[in-house]
């Protein structure tokens, strides 16, 4: 169901909302057919502004026709707590605030990368926590949304660490520390990151088939929809003799990767270029 409005809590009161934004919302009740949109991996970072514009720009433009935007972990290149006073994360929560106020509802999932975003900012964002694995009914087809890293059970040392880091008093260890000295563990964190996926076989580095069939099998749903492998693509699949389906949402470190999913269940995967 489309959701006409965001709440005050949602919503940073300190937003405002221009007469075009509310002279667009009014237009959106009128439109009889909208697209939902899912994106993931957009490893949002200072060193790369070209990325953040694409983004903003999407967030005023396509995204404003939408039904519902999702985005599927990773939108942050790193994540050191929702207390981060570093620019980015503050304009990235005006720019999905503004969205949300048109009556488009955000949804947001945590990836490997920020995956210590919370609820305090994600109400400053007016975007609505999703847990890895949820069902949604998406151009009326009911799909697992995932990120994707839970998939890649190859990897026995990163699952190991995403055990480790996902465990709340893991999380509530490091997020009591000083910001400066969780800057320095993302940054050895991030090394680290980057020499075990240059070390690793790649078969190591994309999804277990098994572990997609178990996952299609618990939620009880034919189609699932992730991001993390940066691997866009649809791949049609056939489980206990029927066919079932598993989208890969691609990544935005050279252009922007969206999946477009219309009412009737029509979708497309398309690139933004910069």
């Amino acid at each position: 169901m489309l959701r006409l409005f965001v709440t005050a809590h949602e919503i940073s009161s300190s937003l405002t909302v221009s007469q075009d934004d509310t002279a667009h919302y009014q237009c959106r009740l009128c439109c009889a057919v909208m697209n939902t949109l899912l994106i993931s991996d957009l490893h949002l970072d200072p060193a790369r502004p070209e990325i953040t514009a694409l983004f903003e720009h999407f967030l005023v433009t396509e995204a404003r026709q939408a039904e519902a935007l999702y985005i599927l972990g990773d939108l942050f290149d790193v994540w050191l707590g929702d207390d981060n006073d570093d620019p980015l994360p503050a304009r990235v929560a005006v720019s999905l605030a503004q969205l949300a106020m048109t009556g488009v509802p955000v949804y947001f999932m945590v990836g490997n990368r920020d995956f210590l975003l919370g609820e305090a900012y994600a109400n400053r964002a007016g975007i609505q926590l999703l847990d890895d694995g949820c069902v949604h009914t998406i151009g009326g087809v009911a799909t697992v949304l995932l990120h994707g890293d839970v998939l890649c059970t190859d990897d026995t040392a990163y699952q190991k660490f995403r055990v480790e880091v996902r465990d709340p008093t893991w999380q509530a260890k490091f997020l009591a520390q000083p910001l400066a000295a969780r800057r320095a563990y993302a940054q050895r964190a991030r090394i680290a990151s980057q020499v075990h996926t240059r070390d690793s076989a790649e078969i190591l580095m994309d999804v277990n088939a098994q572990a997609v069939d178990a996952t299609l099998r618990q939620s009880a749903v034919r189609r699932m929809i992730h991001g993390h492998t940066h691997r866009p693509a649809v791949h049609d699949l056939a489980l206990n003799g029927q066919p079932v389906q598993r989208i890969v949402l691609g990544d935005w470190y050279a252009q922007g990767s969206v999946l477009q999913v219309a009412a009737q269940g029509d979708f497309a995967l398309r690139t933004l270029s910069p």
